[in-house]
């Protein structure tokens, strides 16, 4: 994959599938802007693995659940790279409880940082990549929003909102040349999973064809190629990076 030239945001990429996102773009070429919202060490340890490599990259703090900051990270990628060219909307959290104790903080935090941060960010980035007409928009979901899961209501109605905001945008700006997509990784080892305990990951497994978890490169090999010149045919759709655990 080539990006040369381009700029590329990852939010939520100091650690995780983020980072490995942050680390292909940049292999790839792209200047890369590596955002964190309280994990600076994660963020720099990043931007370092990218300047070693001979990499370009900045780092960016901002909480983007908040219209305000989303919008001026948005600004400040544009200013100090030179625009804005490819957003991977990847910044997500977890609370999992059932709804019956589901408190309404712990619906809040994961609507808030899981789906409104990709309208604060999306909206701040796309009249940049409207006046250019090229852009490409990553949204990370995840297969859960596809198929639901016991004691993560909020996680699954943030993430299948992404899907009907990544399918409805994709109707909006396509005539521009901007192709909006989404990635729905399967069970990856990262934090988020880590709360799991050993009778889930089992089950996972055991749902799972491939018959075992998948790695953040292998999601971050999928936003590569949605982040292409040459996907540009594709828009609106879902891609699931899940072993075949959940097929449509």
């Amino acid at each position: 994959m080539g990006f040369a030239s381009r700029v590329a945001l990852v939010t939520g990429s100091s650690s995780g599938i983020g980072a490995a996102i942050a680390l292909e773009l940049a292999a790839g070429g792209a200047k890369v802007a590596v955002h964190y919202r309280g994990n600076a060490d994660g963020a720099n340890a990043v931007m370092q693995q990218i300047t070693a490599a001979g990499g370009t990259c900045a780092i960016y703090q901002a909480d983007v659940s908040d219209t305000e900051q989303a919008a001026g990270l948005v600004k400040q990628v544009q200013t100090d790279l030179g625009g804005l060219d490819i957003l991977v909307n990847n910044a997500g959290t977890t609370r999992d409880t059932l709804l019956m104790t589901m408190k309404e903080d712990d619906w809040d935090a994961v609507i808030n940082t899981n789906l409104r941060s990709v309208y604060a960010v999306t909206k701040a980035a796309i009249r940049g990549m409207v006046r250019q007409k090229w852009g490409r928009i990553i949204n990370i979901t995840s297969v859960v929003g596809l198929s639901g899961q016991a004691g993560q209501a909020n996680y699954a109605a943030s993430k299948a909102g992404i899907i009907g905001f990544t399918k409805s945008l994709a109707r909006e700006v396509a005539s521009r040349n901007i192709m909006v997509n989404a990635v729905a990784p399967g069970f990856i080892p990262t934090a988020l999973t880590d709360v799991l305990t050993d009778e889930q990951k089992s089950a996972i497994l055991t749902g799972t064809p491939v018959g075992r978890m998948g790695t953040p490169e292998e999601v971050a090999w999928a936003v590569a190629f949605l982040a292409d010149e040459r996907s540009s045919f594709i828009t609106g759709h879902v891609l699931s990076v899940d072993g075949g655990l959940v097929m449509a």
